[in-house]
Formats: structure tokens, C-alpha cells, sequence
């Protein structure tokens, strides 16, 4: 093997300052406000996700609306009211 290799294979592994039992789990933790927090988006979230489906319904049922419309020009200007050819 290669001298480095040995040389980092001996070499111990310094350990982390501070160590992880000397952080108090309390402190590192969101607690209560951090759970409200977290509440108020999910909320949030959710009212806008419904806004967003609710316009994008609106604007689907008015396109669909719009080319019956179109639909029943063209049918008037040429013509056929039913859409069907004439014998």
C-alpha cells in the first residue's frame, strides 16, 4: 500500500467539539413555536392550493363556454343550426 494510505490509516478520528452529549436536545429542537410555525403553513398551503384549483375550474368552465359560443356562431353563420349536412 502506499505510505499515505498507512499514515491516514493511523491517524485517529478527532471527535467533534462540543460533543454530541454535551447539546441540551431542548435547545436544538423548534418546540411549540416551530410546531405553530409549521401549522400556519400547512394552512396556508392548503387555502391557496383550493384558491389556485377553484380559478384554474373558473377559467376551464369559461374556455368551454367560450368555443360552445364560437361553436354556435360558425353553426349560425354557415347555416346549420344543428350541425348537421342538409339533404
Amino acid at each position: 500500500m502506499h505510505p499515505v494510505i498507512w499514515w491516514l490509516a493511523a491517524t485517529d478520528t478527532p471527535t467533534p467539539t462540543p460533543s454530541p452529549s454535551d447539546v441540551d436536545p431542548i435547545l436544538v429542537t423548534p418546540g411549540p413555536a416551530g410546531f405553530i410555525v409549521g401549522g400556519v403553513l400547512a394552512v396556508a398551503v392548503f387555502f391557496l392550493v383550493w384558491d389556485m384549483l377553484r380559478r384554474i375550474r373558473r377559467g376551464n368552465y369559461r374556455a368551454q363556454i367560450n368555443e360552445e359560443l364560437d361553436a354556435a356562431e360558425d353553426a349560425a353563420a354557415s347555416g346549420d343550426d344543428d350541425g348537421s349536412p342538409r339533404a
